[in-house]
């Protein structure tokens, strides 16, 4: 990361930059769809109502910049540090927090959390992505626990009664987590790992004729009947690898998860986990194995800006609660 790049010094820089890459092919009307030339021109003037690259579009008549219908949008942070804050999350393979961006950006604390939650919106994957797997390829499948879960009532399968040889706040947060080898990743915080919860995500994530690794939970025995084939290992027999049949890919990914959350995020409130998740998983698809470097996984952060202002409303005196518009 080059920091003198003007496009991370200068709000100038900066907004012509996001402009080349969300309007390759000219500017669109966020509005009305419009993206026909010479349709939606600058408007120019000394008044200090005029935002910068601020366009007007003739067929709806409405006024915009490249900003509106993003992350961005109504944001006073500069955009230079907004694309400074973005390359900073896609490059840092166990994440940046919020602490540490509001040093390099020279912001609150406040500040760098708002913005870092933006951007883990941006990274969510478009809507309608294809199954993972597919004929002759293979999904690991596994579960992992980390945190303090919030509510610790113990499961429903327990019928009500209480763990009698562990500390009270033993319960921990569930993330089930699907990868297909060579490919991408796809995690999910559930409520309690049950067959049903992982059946649901499998059927949803993924194609039937995959073939399935996992270890030998029984969450998956009946579900795995469902697929080409399923293979299984006994890590409870010291087992880790049969020939291909392993589970170390999905492993070597929660690594990295729990690396990233430990080492650098430390906490995360339960309620805001799945953007935890979505920002490992967003760098795991596009990690340098698969020809993606950081410059380019910087770009894909920022078109995935596009249409996906995320917005907050108060309840509860300071409590607030994200409210993602759809893309």
């Amino acid at each position: 990361m080059d920091i003198t790049n003007p496009v991370y010094q200068d709000a100038t820089a900066a907004r012509l930059h996001l402009e080349a890459i969300l309007w390759p092919n000219g500017p669109s009307c966020p509005h009305c769809g419009n993206a026909e030339a010479g349709t939606m021109p600058l408007i120019q003037g000394e008044k200090r109502s005029h935002r910068d690259g601020l366009r007007y579009c003739n067929a709806c008549k409405m006024q915009f910049t490249v900003t509106v219908g993003t992350v961005f949008e109504r944001s006073h942070i500069p955009l230079n540090k907004w694309l400074m804050a973005a390359h900073l999350m896609a490059a840092s393979k166990k994440g940046v927090s919020a602490h540490q961006l509001g040093r390099l950006l020279s912001v609150t604390y406040k500040t760098a959390w708002f913005l870092a939650h933006r951007l883990r919106e941006a990274m969510k994957e478009p809507a309608g992505a294809p199954p993972l797997g597919g004929f002759g390829k293979i999904i690991e499948a596994d579960e992992t626990y980390i945190g303090r879960k919030e509510d610790q009532t113990p499961s429903a399968q327990r019928n009500g009664r209480p763990y009698t040889k562990r500390k009270p706040g033993h319960i921990k947060r569930t993330v089930v987590a699907l990868v297909e080898r060579g490919g991408s990743m796809r995690s999910f915080h559930v409520d309690t790992a049950t067959k049903r919860a992982v059946r649901d995500i499998l059927n949803a994530h993924t194609y039937p004729h995959s073939t399935l690794f996992t270890d030998e939970s029984r969450l998956y025995t009946e579900t795995g009947k469902g697929f080409a084939h399923h293979e299984t290992v006994t890590h409870s027999a010291g087992e880790y690898a049969r020939g291909g049949v392993h589970t170390n890919t999905i492993e070597g990914a929660f690594g990295i998860f729990k690396r990233g959350m430990v080492g650098v995020y430390h906490h995360c409130v339960e309620q805001h986990l799945h953007r935890y998740l979505t920002e490992f998983d967003f760098r795991y698809n596009r990690r340098s194995g698969r020809g993606v470097g950081d410059r380019q996984r910087t770009r894909e952060l920022l078109r995935g800006a596009c249409g996906c202002r995320l917005t907050y409303r108060r309840i509860g005196g300071a409590q607030e609660t994200p409210k993602a518009r759809a893309r």
